[in-house]
């Protein structure tokens, strides 16, 4: 019985280093990526890519040309292909992958999405060290096709993929927000368009364009629905309000400063409007583009990757065509602004993350399909599709994109005139652009500033109080909503803390278990020995 008593402890000692190995298992970290000395062609690889497409199947087409071309280029790669219908989606499909370690090889999405992400041990990979490799790297020397350095990507594109000091992504497109007007409304009120304009010019307008004619109807457009201005993203529109008025919405680190006078300013400022049914936003009334093409709103503002829905020619238009209204002169401005001098627009668009994965092979494989995406093969194809800017300097240099720009008007689908103004307002404005603070939780700040200017819409419509009681009570709702006071705790795994990875699966639990249970009965064993031993003395 003493032979077994030594060994006991020795027992409990393998236990603990089971429950040791189980618990690095659980949490599914993974070792970080290590280039291969080679890509080896010889070994059949398959990796997974999940990209987003609406309705344009043209993109559809770029991506799938894409894939067949990378698979060309190296046979012995596989690339699935999976369509997903917004942004949302993809971001909900991978949270959930990555608690079982089946994220796809590459997606794309958003700087936001992607802080969350990296609440998944290691699992996105981080490309610092990738993109400056002499072989695989952005236009190593080892790369099959002819991919663009880092130094010609828009460098500020290329910022706008690091999440605190390191690279998790590389920019694929880029837009902004346009403000599409109805310049044939706005002139015959009576109003001359300025150069650059403000938020002032669009309330005066909004507000005269709500007279009607002794019918009842609009005197503007004869019929008896409009909306003279109508935002797509609030969250946007919050944002940039704030910006444009020296304000930030949050800090680097996820401090929350949307609750205080600044905002209710502009809160109030926007219920006088929405009180009078002068402005709405796409959650309550619809596309903006809808009711442009229709003559019903004078003001759309949307994305210029939306252009390709706006204005009566629209190739894209999503309304019955006998309800589109013919002569309306649309144009392209820049979305209002505070100062006329410091013009601010944010910077959006998706970008490219890849994950890691066990074999190294398998990673180098998705690193050089990713690269492949910022060929001008893929990036001058699918910027022609909407107003997007291809995010390298060599694509958008190329004779092949500048004679596109040339051609605006030409044709209602690839030259369509609005798309192309859209596009080049960006361009012309890339040193204007911002971008919002990303952390873990950052997806949840901007829904909760557009939130607010939607609450407050549909509370003016509904003819409720809006006063300082009712911005109160806003303020607790949003942050109850969107739980921002517990955003400090998430933001611990972006400063170097070990994320909460959730309850331990039950193999892990049953051998700890075990284990309590052996030291216990060790425990005993020893009590009891001790008791007979002083009984037998």
């Amino acid at each position: 019985m003493r032979k077994i008593f030594r060994f006991l402890p020795l027992f409990a000692l393998i236990l603990s280093a089971a429950v040791s190995l189980s618990g690095c298992h659980a949490s599914g970290e993974k070792k970080s990526f290590q280039m291969p000395e080679s890509f080896d062609t010889s070994k059949d690889i398959e990796i997974t890519f999940w990209a987003k497409n609406d309705t344009n199947k043209a993109q559809t087409t770029i991506y799938e040309q894409a894939v067949e071309d990378f698979e060309k280029i190296y046979p012995n790669v596989s690339i699935n292909l999976r369509f997903y219908t917004d942004y949302g989606k993809i971001y909900n499909d991978v949270i959930t992958n990555i608690a079982t370690n089946t994220t796809p090889n590459v997606c794309i999405t958003y700087p936001d999405h992607i802080a969350t992400y990296l609440t998944g041990n290691n699992q996105v990979l981080c490309l610092d060290d990738l993109i400056s490799d002499p072989k695989y790297g952005l236009g190593g020397s080892d790369v099959a096709f002819d991919a663009p350095t880092k130094t010609e990507i828009v460098p500020k594109y290329l910022t706008e993929c690091y999440i605190g000091d390191k690279l998790y992504a590389l920019p694929y497109m880029r837009s902004t927000e346009a403000l599409y007007m109805n310049k044939t409304y706005v002139e015959k009120l009576g109003f001359n368009i300025p150069d650059t304009v403000t938020w002032d010019f669009i309330w005066e307008v909004s507000e005269a364009a709500m007279k009607k004619d002794k019918d009842g109807n609009f005197a503007i457009n004869g019929q008896n629905v409009l909306i003279p201005f109508i935002y797509k993203s609030t969250d946007n529109m919050m944002i940039q309000i704030l910006k444009q008025s020296g304000f930030d919405y949050t800090t680097d680190n996820g401090e929350v400063l949307l609750f205080n006078d600044d905002t209710k300013k502009i809160l109030q400022e926007i219920a006088v409007h929405a009180g009078t049914r002068s402005f709405s936003t796409f959650k309550i009334s619809s596309y903006p583009a809808n009711f442009l093409n229709a003559g019903q709103c004078i003001f759309a503002i949307d994305s210029t990757a939306g252009s390709t829905w706006m204005g009566p020619d629209a190739p894209l238009s999503d309304i019955c065509s006998d309800d589109i209204i013919g002569g309306i002169d649309v144009i392209v401005k820049e979305i209002p602004q505070v100062d006329v001098n410091n013009p601010q627009m944010i910077s959006q668009g998706p970008s490219i993350c890849v994950f890691n994965k066990a074999d190294p092979q398998e990673v180098l494989a998705s690193w050089l399909f990713t690269q492949y995406l910022l060929t001008n093969e893929v990036q001058i194809p699918y910027a022609e599709t909407e107003g997007y800017v291809p995010v390298t300097q060599k694509a958008q240099e190329s004779d092949t994109y500048k004679d596109y720009l040339k051609r605006g008007g030409e044709d209602n689908t690839t030259y369509y005139k609005i798309k192309i103004e859209a596009t080049k307002m960006l361009l012309d404005n890339i040193d204007n652009t911002f971008i919002t603070p990303v952390f873990n939780g950052s997806a949840s700040v901007r829904d909760a500033a557009g939130q607010m200017i939607e609450n407050t819409t549909k509370s003016m419509r509904r003819n409720q109080t809006v006063d300082d009681e009712y911005f109160a009570k806003l303020y607790d709702d949003i942050n109850s909503l969107y739980r921002l006071d517990q955003l400090g705790a998430s933001l611990n795994a972006q400063e170097g803390e070990k994320p909460d990875l959730g309850p331990l699966p039950l193999g892990a639990k049953a051998l700890i278990i075990t284990l309590i249970s052996v030291w216990v009965l060790i425990i005993l064993y020893f009590c009891y020995m001790k008791i007979k031993g002083k009984r037998d003395n």
